[in-house]
């Protein structure tokens, strides 16, 4: 059935107009768009955004499904305003070969509310030894195109070379998880007052700043896509502006946690904020969101990070790094990038849809919101507010370091292809 999305607002612009959607598609967009049969949505002035696009979302299946399924995760980015997430290789067994990027493919195809892009392993098994079968994941049906061994870092430098060149005959990126993992054996939190006044092992900044250095490097020596995931410190940021200024193919991506959360937060010991890369200063986090705003770092990416009760609520040395994002992500913008007017709802279409489809190379994803374009949009009500809670969230997990918290924004709307996957906080069954 046709829908008729009254009194809307593309990125945010001008005064209200009907969009119709017909067939999948943009019909029309203008003032007082009639159309009899179809099913009428009065919407108040939503703001409208291409759907979301999410580089890196952790789903957990096949392995930890106590955790996190396909169906749950696509149901928590559904209501997230997400129409597209990738799938990170860490699962058990590891999406390192045709047969698991395949599986995960196809579930998401069955789930239906999102699209499913399997993540493929640069290494056999995470290990950082031997290179996995890029070309065979690239040449499966799930035609991946993003890979990374995220969770580890791909430290040998002649194995990252490898990896560049022969993405670049894939036409794939190669998505590294910045850590040398020799600077943070036993490390806790970010290296600086808080850890020591806390006595938790430290985490340099230089860590990270290493290996990006490295891999710009590598990217610029042959012509290959590199991608950065999370990125956590002012010196990472501006090591990729260099990088850029020198023509260098690299893209980087900033997680909602890194924009608003810092190390101060650590000051109870509560394992929810603990995450890989850690919590920074305050100081980094403001120089993120310019970074952002400015376009040195090209996307918001979640890295929701779903963990079982016994993994996370327990000391903080044995608790698993990460947290949740998924339907709190489009808040944490508003609130850090939005409302200070970083970033206006363009800004937000081009960091959270445009950019992200771009790398991850989806062509049908991030579209500019015309007629004849796919009906791939997010409603958001600008003026909403709402209070995280945990357990109310479609993930299994409920490790959510915005517990309690009052955020502004809220998903009113999603739509894939012109089907409604949630709405009012549900999703579409």
């Amino acid at each position: 059935m046709p829908l008729l999305l009254r009194g809307v607002r593309p990125y945010g612009e001008g005064d209200p107009v009907d969009i119709l959607v017909r067939d999948g598609l943009v019909a029309a967009i203008g003032a007082d768009v009639d159309d009899g049969d179809a099913r009428v949505l009065e919407l108040a002035g939503a703001v409208v955004l291409p759907g979301f696009v999410d580089l890196h979302t952790h789903l957990r299946e096949p392995g930890r499904e106590d955790t996190e399924t396909i169906a749950t995760g696509s149901a928590a980015a559904a209501l997230g305003g997400y129409t597209a997430v990738f799938a990170m290789a860490n699962t058990d067994p590891v999406a390192d070969n045709a047969v698991v990027v395949e599986h995960v493919w196809r579930r998401g195809r069955e789930v239906g509310l999102v699209d499913v892009h399997p993540v493929g392993a640069v290494t056999v098994g995470l290990a950082g030894e031997k290179l996995a079968e890029l070309g065979t994941m690239a040449n499966s049906l799930a035609r991946v195109r993003v890979f990374s061994d995220d969770g580890r870092c791909v430290h040998d430098p002649l194995l990252m070379r490898r990896a560049l060149e022969y993405s670049t005959a894939l036409d794939a990126v190669v998505a590294q998880h910045a850590e040398e993992p020799r600077l943070t054996v036993g490390a806790q939190a970010h290296e600086g007052e808080a850890a020591a006044r806390l006595g938790l092992a430290g985490w340099p900044a230089v860590a990270e700043e290493s290996i990006v250095a490295r891999d710009c490097l590598l990217a610029h020596h042959t012509g290959a896509r590199l991608h950065v995931c999370h990125v956590s410190t002012a010196g990472t940021a501006e090591i990729l502006r260099q990088a850029k200024e020198r023509g260098t193919r690299v893209s980087a991506e900033v997680t909602p946690h890194h924009l608003l959360l810092d190390d101060g937060r650590l000051a109870g010991y509560d394992p929810v904020n603990k995450v890989n890369p850690p919590l920074r200063t305050a100081a980094d986090t403001a120089a993120l969101r310019e970074a952002l705003a400015a376009g040195v770092l090209d996307c918001v990416a979640t890295d929701h990070a779903p963990h079982a009760p016994q993994d996370k609520d327990c000391e903080w040395a044995s608790a698993r790094p990460g947290m949740l994002g998924l339907q709190t992500a489009l808040s944490v913008v508003v609130s850090t990038m939005v409302q200070p007017g970083l970033l206006d709802w363009r800004g937000v279409a081009r960091v959270m849809s445009e950019r992200p489809a771009e790398i991850g190379g989806l062509a049908d994803q991030g579209r500019p919101i015309e007629v004849g374009e796919p009906a791939t949009l997010t409603l958001v009500d600008a003026s909403a507010t709402w209070t995280v809670r945990g357990a109310e969230l479609a993930s299994i997990a409920h490790n959510t370091p915005y517990e309690g918290m009052e955020l502004p924004g809220r998903v009113v709307m999603t739509l894939l292809r012109g089907r409604i996957t949630a709405y009012e906080g549900e999703v579409a069954t």
